[in-house]
């Protein structure tokens, strides 16, 4: 089980914080409340920020594999499922190889299955306790996953390979969470008539918001700032074409 403790100008915003970062959906989820949000004396001082511990429910999992997997020593992993083996040397050779020593190192015991997809190789990790695997916001795995890239194409000219890095499919939890989040912002920009600015985020996952939003014929998104500073704006139109028109009537166009 992963915990984080996030904050907020409200409960609600500490808890949706806490959610795209662990990857999940509210009923995955069990909160404790460590701090109400105060405004303080007047509301100018001694106020502060909505505090949550946010902790993944237990989940009951039935393993099939056989009980000689379960007892495999820190860092073994069962050959990967795409094929067969792959041969001494190759840029997936080099990838699980390099996994494998990662995971010896970290202390930790992880099945490693591999499956081909369009995109490339996705290596789908699970066991115990690999909530450190993730990170905040999948940071750690992106970077682990960028690592396993160069160690699998160090020296080719031809044949690279793109590998995928997954631990319990969090992947798509948090492409669900994000796509949920993009629809929530949407109506909170049309709501309050004002852009909205999310958190930053990586390419992939910027990808995502705008890709959510584009039939969204309320809002308009764009990326603004520099990486790893990056994120995604949320603008509702009709305010856009508000000050256009207040714009026009001011000869300032």
């Amino acid at each position: 089980m992963s915990t984080v403790i996030e904050t907020g100008k409200t409960v609600e915003e500490a808890l949706e914080k806490a959610l795209i970062a662990l990857g999940r959906s509210k009923d995955e989820v069990d909160y404790e409340v460590l701090e109400q949000p105060s405004r303080g004396f007047f509301g100018l001082f001694g106020g502060h920020m909505a505090r949550l511990r946010v902790t993944e429910k237990q989940e009951d999992v039935t393993s099939a594999a056989p009980a000689a997997t379960a007892a495999a020593p820190a860092g073994a992993q069962p050959a990967a499922s795409a094929s067969a083996a792959p041969a001494a040397g190759t840029p997936r050779a080099r990838a699980e190889q390099f996994l494998r020593d990662i995971f010896r190192c970290m202390g930790l015991t992880v099945a490693m299955s591999a499956r081909e997809t369009d995109e490339g190789y996705v290596y789908d990790l699970s066991g115990e306790s690999l909530g450190i695997l993730i990170g905040k916001h999948g940071q750690t795995l992106d970077a682990l996953q960028y690592l396993t890239n160069l160690a699998a194409n160090r020296g080719c000219e031809e044949g690279r390979i793109h590998v995928i890095l997954d631990v319990e499919g969090y992947r798509s939890r948090r492409e669900e969470t994000l796509r949920r989040l993009a629809g929530h912002l949407a109506e909170k920009a049309c709501r309050i008539h004002a852009e909205v600015r999310l958190e930053p985020m990586n390419r992939h996952e910027r990808k995502i918001i705008h890709m959510a939003l584009q039939d969204n014929y309320r809002v308009s998104t764009y990326s603004d700032g520099d990486e790893p500073y990056r994120c995604v704006v949320i603008a509702p139109k009709r305010r856009r074409r508000y000050q256009r028109d207040w714009s026009r009537e001011r000869g300032e166009d």
